[in-house]
């Protein structure tokens, strides 16, 4: 059987110098390759790797990794275009908790990451199959592979005896594993994009002879650019183009280059890519678009077989303006401005439209790739070369799909403490979905994954290039506002009405200001000001009253930020760009300041923003003599967007991280067997019946309603006698395969009393739906409380979906929901609580008194847990959840399972 068949297909990944290696289970016909691998180790290294030096050992060594598949036994290999170079394998010897490793690297490879990256992809393997610990003996003078196991990040004892140390690593799998394993992802991923971004020579393939071809723009780009490395053309019909070199061949040309830009038509794409990658090139750049399925695999192969990064196809091109290499690979109208501002994008159109846009701004572009149709690289790569590049201090995405979304997310979350990460959210509808059968996966549309996504990874989401470089504006260039309370300044009182209602509706604050800065600032400006909120400066205010009430207003201990929104007027002496200019010009520190300011150091510490009605562009950067330059924008609305979105973002830098809380009463293993015994049962999937459901809600101590299940009459009028609470109702809700809207059916019965009305709901309900009805499910009526929906939806790309919101029949019609990704974190299961539109009947609006707050927290988690330990889990609906002052209980609750196998998002491999 195949690895693919086994649900473990083979991956390539990369090592620690950026070289791709294939990892895959070993098969029979590698036994030659395997005893070779052996065979050829030094006298030492055979030494250490079997306690001895027999050349029986490496024999011995590969029958047994080749021998047939049993259980509990697990070998893989590391191979590059078809060498073996790396072997691991683990073996459980019948104890199916633990396992033995073992690893073996060919000689002159060590410290590559070869081992290491083996390991990493065994113990994902093994915590599928169960197994908690490996265990190694190793002699105590190998200090290369003591060292590998000190380094996985995973919890390590060692034990000497003799020369020998017995090494036990346990497997579980917390942040400190997943912080070293994406320590050295990153590592890997950097060093691949060196050849790529930094090539020391690079050649297109494609550059024609006659105006109006991609490649001809392309190298007139690189060319024009003043590219200072090695540039070459490949084109068999001229000796030069351009005044570049040309040469028939890639094969022919003088020296390897690391990048080659690929712009020939796409039936000969692949063809390209395999010389290239004869020819040791180490990244490519596809331009072409319109590959057929066929073609594009073609073009991964030899990709893969020779270990090229690839952007593209279909890109408009890739750029650093690194001082020293000024790489212009693009075929843009012009070329990017140097800058601090790394842009990846899939569509070319956006990449041309942000490119003009940072550079009209100033603040230029330090590296820009448009990835195209992302067969490769992609945005988690740009991201962790930026966050390494020492000069990139702002990160611009356009991404309309993600290959690995948590992976992104664990990335962006780091990279994010370091510098704003802007995206436009494209792609935000998703009509598939409208249809969808559960509430949960009804309300889990494309828009509501992606804002979870973005949110818990502090990313500034935006929903227009427009708005993308109006905020990257104000962060770029000013501090972050440490809350939403803004002071408006204006010399036209209608122009501070439309900024206020910006505002507002932006969700920032405008504050009234405290009494003793509303003095100071009427004694600087003009008579006839006005110092509320906004304040009115008036027509005829200068420009040095209206500089030192700005200064005035942002040392303000009541103002977080400062928008001034400015109209030219003939009334003062002071023109429109006089006024400009109390933003632009140098701050004089104040001697004496006021006694409720913060002293001024001559640099704002508080974001000021301006508003200009009559400026030509939606926003601009006004240069500050000695000081960060100051964002003006063409409409209030915008600079409010801008606003928001700085003080989000410092809303999220000033949390600490949030952890995933351990939660008690938890049995894993019991799970398991009930999803696994269903399964065996009905191997398509299904929704599982009420007793099932109960059971598995039940291993994770999810607080459910009493019931109980009855097939007939007298079983539910028993049913009925034993839950009956004071008032002695009961409700009756009916079952069968495939029933999910209850209600819609008609299929629930509320309020029944005596054994005659139970027995009476029961024949309705065996009437109605006869043929249909396998049982059902009486309850006691639950008390009054105010009814909740939980739930959550495995999404096959994004992982586990919480939902959360206001509960009952009408959920979907209100849709007031909120989401977060799992594994919820004690941050996010807050922000899930307070999200909703209904969150405040949960903290006793309306005088019904706060509901169990914890205990609703609680069922989230839970719930968060159980969609993170079974992947098999389709998607799960509590509706209602029911709270109360006193409690939290789930009064009816459905689960679908499917025949998936776990995926480790976290395992190191290439897309």
């Amino acid at each position: 059987m195949t690895d693919e068949a086994r649900g473990r297909p083979t991956v390539h990944a990369l090592l620690a110098d950026g070289t791709t290696v294939r990892i895959r289970t070993v098969t029979r016909g590698d036994r030659d390759q395997l005893q070779g691998l052996y065979e050829e180790m030094s006298p030492d290294n055979l030494r250490l790797r079997f306690f001895g030096a027999s050349r029986r050992s490496a024999e011995t060594a590969a029958r047994r990794a080749c021998a047939p598949p049993r259980p509990g036994y697990r070998a893989l290999l590391a191979e590059t275009q078809g060498q073996v170079i790396g072997l691991a394998e683990y073996d459980t010897g019948g104890d199916g908790d633990a396992a033995e490793i073992s690893i073996a690297v060919a000689d002159g490879l060590h410290h590559r990451g070869i081992g290491t990256l083996l390991v990493e992809h065994l113990v994902s393997a093994a915590r599928a199959e169960g197994i908690a610990t490996f265990t190694a003996d190793a002699l105590s003078e190998n200090h290369e592979v003591l060292q590998l196991f000190a380094d996985l990040g995973l919890r390590t004892a060692r034990r000497f005896e003799g020369p020998e140390v017995r090494c036990t690593i346990e497997l579980t799998e917390d942040d400190t594993y997943l912080e070293a394993v994406e320590a050295r992802g990153r590592e890997a991923d950097v060093a691949s994009l060196e050849p790529l971004l930094r090539p020391g020579a690079v050649a297109v393939v494609g550059a024609g002879r006659k105006p109006g071809s991609v490649g001809r723009a392309i190298l007139h780009h690189l060319h024009s650019g003043g590219f200072t490395r090695r540039l070459f053309a490949v084109n068999p019909s001229v000796t030069a183009v351009l005044g570049v070199a040309s040469y028939p061949s890639v094969g022919a040309l003088p020296m390897t280059p690391d990048l080659v830009v690929v712009a020939v038509p796409a039936a000969a794409v692949a063809a390209t890519a395999e010389e290239c990658g004869k020819a040791g090139v180490r990244a490519l750049v596809v331009v072409t678009a319109g590959l057929e399925r066929a073609q594009s695999r073609a073009l991964m192969t030899a990709c893969r077989t020779y270990g090229m990064r690839l952007v593209g196809p279909n890109c408009l091109g890739i750029s650093n303006t690194e001082p020293g290499l000024r790489l212009d690979a693009t075929f843009a109208a012009d070329h990017p401005r140097p800058g601090t501002a790394g842009v990846a994008v899939q569509s070319g159109g956006v990449g041309i439209a942000l490119l003009d846009g940072l550079s009209r701004l100033g603040i230029g572009v330090s590296s820009f790739a448009s990835l195209g149709d992302k067969y490769d690289v992609s945005g988690n790569d740009l991201l962790q070369w930026w966050e390494c590049d020492g000069r990139t201090d702002l990160a611009l995405l356009h991404l309309e799909s993600f290959g690995n979304p948590r992976s992104f997310s664990r990335t962006a979350r780091r990279v994010t403490r370091r510098m704003p990460v802007l995206t436009v959210d494209a792609g935000r509808t998703d009509a598939g979905r409208r249809a969808a059968a559960s509430h949960t996966a009804a309300a889990a549309t494309r828009t509501m994954t992606r804002q979870a996504l973005f949110t818990q990874a502090g990313i500034t989401a935006t929903h227009s290039v427009a708005e993308l470089l109006e905020a990257a504006a104000l962060m770029h260039s000013q501090p972050l506002p440490a809350g939403p309370r803004v002071a408006i300044v204006t010399n036209a009182g209608g122009v501070g009405v439309l900024a206020a209602d910006a505002c507002a509706e932006a969700g920032l604050t405008l504050p009234v200001l405290p009494p003793k800065t509303a003095d100071d600032l009427l004694a600087l400006l003009p008579e006839g000001a006005t110092a509320g909120n906004p304040v009115d400066a008036t027509a005829a205010v200068t420009e040095d009253e209206l500089r030192n009430c700005v200064e005035r207003a942002t040392r303000s201990p009541g103002v977080d930020a400062v928008l001034l929104a400015l109209v030219p007027t003939a009334v003062a002496e002071a023109t429109g760009d006089d006024l400009v200019r109390a933003l632009t010009r140098p701050q004089t520190p104040d001697a004496d300041p006021p006694r409720d300011a913060a002293p001024s150091t001559g640099h704002r510490t508080k974001p000021v923003v301006a508003v200009r009605l009559e400026q030509d562009l939606p926003v601009r950067l006004l240069p500050v003599t000695g000081g960060a330059a100051v964002p003006s924008y063409a409409e209030p609305q915008a600079a409010a967007r801008a606003l928001a979105h700085a003080v989000h973002r410092a809303a999220w830098l000033g949390r600490p991280t949030g952890t995933v809380p351990d939660l008690e009463g938890v049995d894993t293993q019991r799970a398991h067997q009930v999803a696994e015994s269903y399964l065996a049962a009905h191997p398509d999937g299904g929704w599982l019946d009420p007793r099932a459901c109960a059971d598995l809600l039940a291993c994770y101590g999810v607080p459910q309603l009493r019931w109980a299940w009855a097939e007939t009459e007298d079983d539910a009028v028993t049913a009925a006698e034993r839950l009956r609470g004071p008032d002695g109702r009961v409700v009756m809700k009916a079952h069968w395969p495939g029933l999910l809207h209850k209600s819609e059916q008609h299929a629930v019965h509320l309020d029944l009393q005596g054994d005659s009305q139970v027995r009476a709901a029961f024949r309705d309900l065996e009437t109605r739906f006869a043929g249909l009805l396998t049982g059902v499910v009486v309850q006691p009526l639950a008390a009054r409380g105010t009814e909740l929906f939980a739930g959550v939806v495995q999404d096959e790309v994004f992982g586990p979906l919480v939902l959360f919101g206001l509960g009952g029949t009408a959920t979907e019609v209100l849709a007031d929901h909120a989401a977060r990704l799992a594994p919820l974190t004690d941050h996010d299961v807050h922000d899930l609580i307070t999200a909703p539109r209904c969150a405040p009947l949960l903290f006793g609006a309306g005088g019904g008194g706060p509901v169990d707050l914890e205990a609703l927290e609680q069922v989230l988690l839970r719930l968060s847990r159980m969609a993170g330990d079974l992947p098999q889990l389709a998607e799960a609906d509590f509706n209602p959840v029911l709270a109360t002052p006193g409690a939290v209980c789930v009064l009816d609750a459905r689960v679908r399972l499917l025949p998936r196998r776990p995926q480790d998002p976290y395992l190191r491999r290439l897309r």
